[in-house]
């Protein structure tokens, strides 16, 4: 049996691998930032040789994109070089590491999905800072480091689209929602799923696309989340991601290909929109009741 160490535990998708995990009677050390710094190596160092893991877990990372954009240091700190002091702190255990990362390594400029392989180019901080840690991945663990790319995520727990828009419907609200950026979908527990498969498979190295089939916009997910919240989808109003004035550039593409799933002779991704009705219920469990006390 495996002994899995999940970093990030305390995250939505961390969350999400860990409830799985245990739900199937696995071994299973979740940390958050709180129980191990990733930013210091001695103690990472330790808790790899106390905990003796043999898959290793990252979900931690920094994600403020616009904060980014103003301390790139902070997020290089984070998303690349405690990834590389974790992966070779992984690679002196024996250990596989599978490391979650994000389209935004991506220029986001393509009009068909970008390929595992697909030249990379990010256009923020925060993607700059994801690439290099992909890429101190897949140096110091060339043989046992895997790569996990995802965009678009969404869960029951933490602040997400979904969640955030399935709230603004149950409140009758109207809301502006960009219609010039094209993605997918993606539930946390399809990437947790996908994790848990690749920790428990043949090792796999190199990098893998995990969001959800298909593609859509903001503003017509934004739509879809009212539909299936009994709310008129006509209160979605559609903008441009200029009119944001954000710090941080969006892609305006950020669809992936999952070829490599298929290679490896494992499913491809469900589709986001049947994702998203199976999983509508859970997202909106604890804003149901919020909205209810509310009123």
């Amino acid at each position: 049996m495996n002994r899995w160490l999940i970093t990030g535990a305390s995250g939505m998708l961390g969350r999400e691998v860990c409830r799985l995990l245990a739900a199937e009677g696995e071994c299973v050390l979740p940390l958050d930032r709180g129980s191990l710094d990733l930013t210091d190596t001695r103690a990472v160092e330790f808790t790899l040789r106390r905990a003796r893991p043999t898959v290793v877990v990252n979900c931690a990372a920094y994600t403020d994109v616009d904060a980014a954009e103003t301390h790139e240091q902070q997020a290089w700190r984070v998303n690349a070089d405690a990834v590389r002091g974790l992966a070779l702190a992984c690679a002196r255990r024996g250990a596989r590491l599978l490391h979650v990362s994000t389209d935004y390594v991506f220029a986001g400029d393509a009009t068909t999905p970008y390929a595992e392989d697909a030249p990379t180019g990010p256009r923020t901080a925060y993607g700059r800072s994801k690439l290099a840690g992909e890429r101190a991945v897949l140096t110091a663990l060339p043989h046992t480091g895997t790569v996990v790319r995802t965009a678009w995520l969404y869960g029951a727990h933490g602040r997400n689209f979904v969640r955030t828009m399935a709230d603004r419907a149950l409140r009758g609200a109207t809301v502006n929602v960009v219609n010039d950026q094209t993605g997918q979908p993606t539930p946390a527990r399809d990437v947790a799923e996908r994790l848990l498969a690749l920790g428990r498979g043949p090792v796999r190295p190199g990098v893998f696309h995990a969001t959800a089939g298909g593609l859509t916009t903001w503003y017509d997910l934004a739509r879809d989340v009212y539909r299936l919240a009994g709310a008129d989808p006509d209160r979605v109003r559609p903008t441009g991601s200029a009119a944001l004035d954000r710090p941080a550039r969006r892609p305006a593409w950020s669809v992936l290909g999952h070829d490599r799933w298929a290679a490896a002779g494992l499913p491809a991704p469900r589709h986001w929109r049947v994702a998203l009705a199976d999983e509508f219920a859970a997202v909106t469990a604890t804003l149901e009741g919020a909205v209810s006390c509310a009123r």
